[in-house]
């Protein structure tokens, strides 16, 4: 056993692991919920409209609105939280790759003169069932919300961007690609795992060219589906930030995923670049350099 036959089977092994993580993330309330793709805040979403209603230079009362004090306003704000409360909708989303998760932020939905933003978290208080192929459609989940709630509200009533869904929308195709591409990459990563263990007892060029084949698969898999799902999580919160903010709505994303897919990738990377070496310079190389050159013989 050497290190070279070694390193390719734990690089595999915690690839797979962090790459099954990737897929389940979110699964239940209790479960790497803070691994998200993207957190939907809408908790200013009721106060978005407000603000954006009073501050309207079509509005004869956007001129009085600038001369209300601040604690007034705060109180108007807290208010319109209370609304969005009462019409059924949460004050975030979480977007998985198999399901969506949604909670309160606690103490307060923003920082005041008594809360910091370092002392807001995240209650996750439920989640979604699991579905294959699953995209994050925000508009069809709010509007699910408000038809519990029996309020008779409407997104058109909250001012909901209608260029969010639109660009939602392209990235759809985008989005389930990259599902299908992670469970390609899970299995292709399975099977250069179980390729890699017979180099621990035979070394060899034929071993390391079935495992780099193999581990190259693996790669393409597992960097294509990190390079999709990053496009979905940056192309998808920047539409909701430029389309968003005016009407209290704001995308987070999911750095802590980005980490754990791509740090499954540069795994992937590390066992391509063993296979590479040991067909190059391995053992099973050397002995064919050295019976290509046999050494002289004196006489």
């Amino acid at each position: 056993m050497t290190l070279q036959s070694l390193l390719p089977i734990l690089c595999c092994t915690a690839a797979l692991i962090l790459s099954f993580l990737c897929l389940f993330a979110g699964h239940k309330p209790s479960f790497m919920t803070d691994y998200p793709l993207v957190t939907l805040n809408v908790s200013r979403l009721a106060e978005g409209v407000v603000n954006k209603t009073l501050s309207s230079d079509s509005n004869p009362l956007s001129s009085l609105w600038d001369k209300v004090p601040s604690n007034i306003k705060d109180h108007i704000d807290d208010a319109a939280s209370s609304v969005s409360d009462e019409i059924g909708i949460e004050d975030f989303y979480q977007a998985h790759l198999l399901d969506y998760c949604y909670g309160q932020y606690t103490p307060a939905e923003t920082p005041n003169a008594t809360v910091s933003a370092s002392d807001i978290k995240k209650n996750v208080t439920g989640c979604s069932n699991q579905t294959a192929m699953f995209y994050f459609d925000p508009k069809e989940i709010l509007e699910e919300a408000l038809n519990k709630s029996g309020t008779g509200v409407t997104l058109e009533d909250l001012n909901w961007p209608d260029d969010i869904q639109k660009g939602l929308d392209a990235l759809r195709i985008v989005s389930l690609t990259a599902f299908v591409l992670y469970c390609i990459a899970i299995g292709l990563i399975f099977l250069a795992l179980i390729a890699a263990l017979p180099a621990l007892f035979a070394q060899g060029r034929l071993t390391a060219c079935l495992n780099w084949m193999v581990g190259i698969l693996a790669f393409l898999a597992i960097g294509l589906a990190s390079a999709l799902v990053t496009a979905v999580i940056v192309k998808g919160s920047d539409l909701v930030n430029e389309h968003g903010n005016p009407v209290g709505v704001e995308a987070q994303r999911g750095n802590k995923f980005l980490a754990l897919t791509w740090a499954a990738t540069g795994l992937m990377l590390i066992t391509l670049v063993v296979w590479s070496f040991e067909i190059c310079f391995g053992s099973g190389s050397r002995r064919s350099r050295r019976n290509a050159y046999p050494p002289a013989k004196h006489g």
